[in-house]
């Protein structure tokens, strides 16, 4: 894939990130055992993973806005252009010595995510996207939603909220719904990861209320380039604002609309 300016950019500094991280991860399994325990040290290689990325960014394109995962937001001289940032998306995972999370990087333009890079270290995958340009995974392999259409065969993931916050009744009764007429549902715990799965072909569709823009914005144009569909959970609300989504092939869209808000 030829990418743009951005999109290069994005990705050097996804890399740069992702051997941060790497680093830092194979250092969790030795710090199980110790009293204190790995979360201090969890929290430290996430804000160093925000601070390359940043760095790098900001470094190049220093009038753009910021908006990140650790550090928060600021705005820029340009007041049309942001980087909206997850540097580690899958943190509980990452904790406990699972090689499943991911690096997040999305530009917005006007409002819009027009280039977009979810990058997962552990198993050396860059998703990536640009406004009209196509999904792509590794640079050289275009990437679309899978074309299964019929749900007994279709898999979902979603995410289930933990440690007594969040929408957890209304998630139960969307499972409750959707796995007795499923071939299943995954929850790997990376929103990032999730989408890019979707465009990749790998899950027919996701699900999932009260993200953060910075977990879904470079998700929500991967999977939209891959040519999948994508809605908020309540109709008429701003997916990055609301941070609740759904996100399909064009086959399982309807189907999976139809049983996240209930309708008969």
């Amino acid at each position: 894939m030829q990418g743009s300016a951005n999109l290069n950019l994005m990705i050097k500094a996804a890399r740069k990130a992702g051997r941060s991280l790497v680093k830092d991860f194979r250092e969790v399994e030795n710090l199980q055992v110790s009293s204190k325990g790995p979360g201090d040290f969890v929290s430290k290689a996430d804000r160093e993973a925000e601070r390359i990325i940043k760095e790098e960014l900001l470094g190049a394109r220093p009038t753009y806005g910021w908006l990140g995962e650790e550090t928060g937001g600021q705005d820029g001289a340009d007041p049309t252009r942001r980087w909206i940032v997850d540097p580690l998306d899958g943190t509980t995972n990452f904790l406990h010595g699972l090689p499943h999370w991911s690096v997040s990087i999305a530009l917005e333009h006007k409002g819009e995510i027009v280039s977009a890079v979810v990058f997962d270290p552990a198993k050396d995958e860059m998703f990536v996207a640009e406004k009209g340009a196509g999904a792509w995974l590794n640079d050289t392999r275009r990437i679309r939603v899978s074309g299964r259409n019929k749900m007994i065969e279709s898999i979902f993931a979603t995410g289930v909220p933990f440690g007594g916050v969040g929408p957890l009744p209304a998630t139960l009764q969307d499972l409750a719904r959707l796995m007795p007429v499923c071939a299943g549902v995954r929850r790997y715990g990376s929103a990032a990861l999730d989408l890019a799965y979707v465009a990749a072909g790998r899950y027919e569709g996701y699900w999932e209320r009260n993200l953060n823009a910075w977990d879904i914005a470079a998700g929500l144009l991967i999977v939209k380039e891959a040519g999948g569909m994508v809605a908020p959970v309540r109709e008429g609300d701003s997916i990055l604002e609301k941070g609740s989504l759904i996100a399909a092939n064009s086959e399982m869209f309807d189907p999976l609309v139809k049983i996240i808000r209930n309708q008969d």
